[in-house]
C-alpha cells in the first residue's frame, strides 16, 4: 500500500510539471484545467539506498520498493467546495490523501501570466491556506447542523456522546476562524483520534514547494530559509524546486540527470527531496521484509509495534503472527550475510509489541 499525496496549487502554478518531475509523467501542462477532466494519477518509487545494498548482498529473486502515489487535481480547493458539480469525487480524492502538496509559483513568464496579475509568495501561500481552512469550515458547519438536529430527539447515553462532539468540533471552529490550521492546535490523544475520522485537509502534513525558474536557482538557500523561519511547523515544511528543469531531467535516465544536475549545482533530485521531507512530516520510517525469495521496502508509521507491521504486508501475517526475525540493515551489512548474522546471534526474536526500527531487516513468522 502506497502514500497518498495530493498536488494542489493556485492555478498556473505549475503544479502538472512538478506531478510529471516526481512521476516521470507526461502529462500535458497546457491545458489541464477542472473542467470534466479527470485528475493525474501517478506512482513513484521510494528512493532507498539500504534496498540496493540488500539486494546485491541476499541475491532475492524479486526487489520491490515502497511507492508514493501523486495526485494531481486541476481545481482549487474552495472550486471543489463551491461547486457540487465537479466536488464530489475529486474532493473525497483530495480528503483521503495522507499529505498535501502545495505548488506556489515563483517563476517568470510572461506568456504564462499569473491569475492574480503579480507574483506574490506570501500572497499564494496564506491564500491555499485560507481555502484549506474554507473547506474545513464549511464540512465543520454542515456535521454541526446534523448534530443539532439529532439531539432533537436523542436520547442517554447517544446525547452525551452527540454533545461531546460539538463541544469538540466548536473548539476546532472557532481556532480555524482564528486562522489556525488543525495541523497546529493543540489536540488531545482522544481528539485527534476523531478528528481524523472527519480527514481535514487543513489537519494534514503540508509541504509547499516554491516552484522558481532556473535564473533563481543559486537562490534556493536563502529563500527556503526565509519563507521556513516565517511558516514552517511541526507538520508543515517549505522547499523550493525548479519544476521545469526537474520535469525535463526526469525524462533522462540516472547517470545523464545526475550529470546535469551537477552542473546546475543541484545536489539531490525534485524526488529524493519531496519525498524525504514528506516521510519527516508523516512521521514514516522504512523497515525490509523478506518473503519467498522478495525482499520488500515498506513505509510504517515510527512507533509502528511488530503486529501492525506484519500487517502491513498482509492481513494473515497480523492475524497468524508467531514472532519477528529481525536485524538492523547496519548488522546484517557488517556480517555480509543472514548466515553469518545467525552465528553471531544478531538475528534476535521479537514478540508482538516490539517497536519496528527505521532499517530493520525482518522475517515474520507466522500461522494461518
Amino acid at each position: 500500500m502506497s502514500v497518498n499525496s495530493a498536488i494542489i496549487g493556485p492555478a498556473r502554478s505549475g503544479r502538472t510539471t512538478i506531478f510529471n518531475a516526481l512521476t516521470r509523467g507526461k502529462a500535458d501542462t497546457r491545458s489541464y484545467t477542472a473542467e470534466g477532466l479527470a485528475p493525474h494519477i501517478g506512482i513513484a518509487k521510494v528512493p532507498e539506498p539500504r534496498l540496493k545494498s540488500l539486494a546485491d548482498m541476499l541475491q532475492p529473486k524479486r526487489v520491490v520498493s515502497a511507492e508514493v502515489r501523486y495526485l494531481d487535481i486541476g481545481a482549487s480547493v474552495k472550486g471543489l467546495v463551491d461547486d457540487k458539480a465537479i466536488s464530489g469525487q475529486l474532493l473525497a480524492q483530495l480528503s483521503t490523501a495522507d499529505a498535501l502538496i502545495n505548488v506556489i509559483r515563483a517563476f517568470i513568464d510572461e506568456s504564462v501570466p499569473h491569475p492574480e496579475g503579480s507574483l506574490d509568495i506570501d500572497r499564494d501561500i496564506t491564500t491555499m491556506e485560507l481555502e484549506l481552512a474554507f473547506s474545513d469550515l464549511a464540512l465543520l458547519e454542515r456535521r454541526l447542523d446534523r448534530i443539532e438536529t439529532s439531539l432533537k430527539g436523542a436520547k442517554q447515553p447517544e446525547r452525551q456522546g452527540l454533545l461531546r462532539e460539538q463541544g469538540m468540533l466548536m473548539k476546532i471552529k472557532a481556532d480555524l476562524e482564528k486562522d489556525v490550521p488543525i495541523r497546529e492546535m493543540k489536540l488531545t490523544t482522544d481528539e485527534a483520534t476523531v478528528m481524523a475520522g472527519y480527514q481535514f485537509l487543513s489537519a494534514k502534513p503540508l509541504l509547499t514547494v516554491v516552484n522558481i525558474g532556473e535564473d533563481q536557482l543559486a537562490q534556493t538557500a536563502s529563500l527556503e530559509a526565509e519563507l521556513n523561519s516565517h511558516y514552517s511547523g511541526s507538520k508543515y515544511r517549505i522547499i523550493t524546486l525548479c519544476g521545469k528543469l526537474e520535469m525535463e531531467l526526469a525524462q533522462l535516465d540516472n547517470s545523464a540527470a545526475e550529470a546535469f544536475r551537477a552542473e546546475f549545482g543541484i545536489r539531490e533530485s525534485g524526488l529524493d527531496r519531496t519525498i524525504k521531507l514528506s516521510y519527516e512530516l508523516l512521521g514514516l520510517i522504512s523497515f525490509f521484509s523478506i518473503v519467498s525469495g522478495e525482499i520488500r521496502a515498506w513505509s510504517i508509521k515510527a512507533g509502528t509495534d511488530a503486529h501492525k507491521a506484519a500487517g502491513k504486508i498482509h492481513s494473515d501475517m497480523e492475524k497468524g503472527f508467531i514472532r519477528a526475525e529481525v536485524i538492523s540493515y547496519d548488522d546484517l551489512v557488517k556480517c555480509g550475510s543472514l548466515s553469518e548474522a545467525r552465528k553471531k546471534g544478531l538475528l534476535r526474536l521479537e514478540g508482538k509489541s516490539y517497536i519496528v526500527r527505521d532499517g530493520d531487516v525482518i522475517t515474520f513468522l507466522f500461522n494461518v
